[in-house]
């Protein structure tokens, strides 16, 4: 979070349309109520007309296969798509279906083997309740996405990472995943069963089968000391890829100064080390009260350069003379909604760039030469590392990579929309002109050759799903806007 903990790596603060009143701003996520017509998403723009949603509480792993199936059967034969999701934090529709089923998974349960450092969830299980049950036996989730509120299958589904290192995608901690393709059947897919499968569904956003199981790692909880030390942007790389290759170091940060006297000029890495006392370790907790100071500082930030200078200050100068040790549970058991936004005119909208660490001078320079001249604020960058995905189709990170996570806040307007579209544009043709790309969740803004260079192996995983799906019952705006073409 900002003052110190990294609790909140990825500034996901969001917002969306309140599914009890869709002129009203609420928080993300977003869980819509059962029969509307109407689905939205995180960005609060995604407004989708679906034939129905339906909110699916899971008993017993037969009795959800059972009833998906059936939901599966029935919209093939009405010629409808189908589309599962938890969440739903996406920011462009990816996890909704136009004019089809939409399904909500929500509950599940959770059950750990020790002695194998793995445990097996149901889809629909929020990463809070995977902590919670870890917790209580001395373990943590190996990889997660960086907040609690998230859905486990959906987090695979979307190839998320997180923020401990040195791994890949969350994915790369799944052992197996049990699904329904679009033909009723059920199967286990792994690295070494039905591989392509599993890899296709990994960042696959529920287009190659309902997840229903995942067998994931986990690692022993402990005690974590934070070091701090901020640098020249220009030297951030080697200094954080030394740190991802300490064994000692199993967390670890970057953030970038964004006030416009010092853009993307300063950076500040924050590393994790055990404490030399791992006994009596407390339950896993949220930040509290310092989450709250910190949103009153992170949201002054709209608009006021002298907010963003404050910021710098805290988190550099008095975070860490106040920052104490944590639990590596509680340092992932923070909610979306600690910096949620509460204006009704704006919305916040994540951007997320993956560059190889080579390359991040460079993409320095495009971002100081890009974003400055929209109108858009930016609140937050926060760098991350995500090692080599050899398994995903649709990889972001085929080789090591540095992940910039950028949150920007904007006017809910077609001037804001506009400029937004145009600034993301400009910087996904810089960034792959430098060897990176793109995260696809968020919102639809890249053009269709831009989403081909990121993703070469699109066509590939289109081919693969017509394949499995001839029907195409499971659909999605990923599908609609990228994918149907190819």
């Amino acid at each position: 979070m900002l003052l110190g903990t990294g609790a909140v790596v990825g500034g996901l603060a969001t917002r969306a349309l309140s599914p009890q009143n869709p002129s009203m701003a609420g928080i993300a996520p977003v869980v819509p109520m059962e029969g509307e017509r109407v689905m939205n998403d995180a960005s609060g723009m995604s407004e989708t007309p679906v034939f129905s949603h339906t909110n699916l509480t899971q008993t017993s792993q037969d009795a959800q296969v059972a009833e998906l199936r059936s939901m599966l059967q029935q919209a093939a034969a009405a010629g409808r798509a189908v589309n599962i999701g938890a969440a739903r934090h996406s920011m462009g529709g990816q996890a909704i279906p136009r004019d089809g089923q939409a399904i909500t998974l929500l509950g599940g349960e959770v059950a750990a083997d020790s002695a194998d450092q793995t445990y097996r969830v149901q889809a629909g299980v929020r990463w809070a309740t995977v902590i919670a049950r870890l917790d209580a036996i001395g373990f943590s989730p190996k990889v997660m996405q960086s907040n609690n509120d998230f859905g486990v299958a959906a987090t695979f589904s979307v190839n998320a990472h997180g923020w401990p290192v040195p791994h890949g995608p969350m994915g790369s901690t799944v052992r197996s995943v049990d699904m329904l393709l679009p033909d009723g059947s059920a199967l286990t897919a792994s690295r070494s069963e039905n591989a392509d499968l599993f890899g296709a569904a990994m960042g696959g956003y529920g287009l190659i089968g309902l997840i229903t199981a995942l067998v994931v790692e986990m690692v022993p909880n402990q005690r974590l000391t934070p070091a701090f030390a901020e640098l020249p942007a220009a030297d951030f790389a080697p200094a954080f890829m030394a740190a991802v290759a300490d064994p000692a170091v199993p967390m670890a940060y970057g953030r970038l100064n964004v006030d416009r006297a010092r853009f993307f000029q300063d950076v500040l890495l924050v590393t994790y080390r055990p404490a030399a006392d791992q006994t009596d370790l407390p339950p896993a907790a949220g930040s509290g009260f310092v989450s709250k100071v910190s949103r009153q500082i992170f949201r002054a930030q709209l608009g006021n350069e002298r907010a963003k200078r404050l910021r710098w200050g805290v988190e550099t100068h008095i975070g860490p003379t106040i920052a104490g040790y944590a639990t590596r549970n509680s340092l992932l058991n923070e909610p979306v909604i600690t910096l949620d936004d509460r204006d009704p005119g704006r919305t916040d909208i994540l951007h997320e760039y993956f560059v190889a660490p080579e390359a991040f001078p460079s993409f320095l320079r495009a971002c100081a030469e890009v974003i400055p001249e929209s109108y858009q604020e930016l609140l937050n960058v926060t760098l991350r590392h995500v090692a080599a995905d050899p398994d995903a189709m649709l990889a972001y990170a085929p080789m090591p990579r540095i992940a910039a996570v950028m949150l920007f806040s904007q006017e809910m307007t077609a001037r804001g929309e506009a400029d937004m579209v145009r600034m993301t544009r400009g910087l996904i043709d810089r960034v792959l002109a430098i060897g990176g790309s793109y995260y696809l969740p968020y919102r639809p803004h890249a053009t269709q050759g831009q989403f081909l260079r990121a993703y070469p192996q699109a066509a590939a995983f289109a081919a693969l799903k017509r394949r499995l799906d001839p029907g195409l019952v499971l659909r999605n705006a990923l599908w609609d806007r990228h994918l149907e073409k190819l």
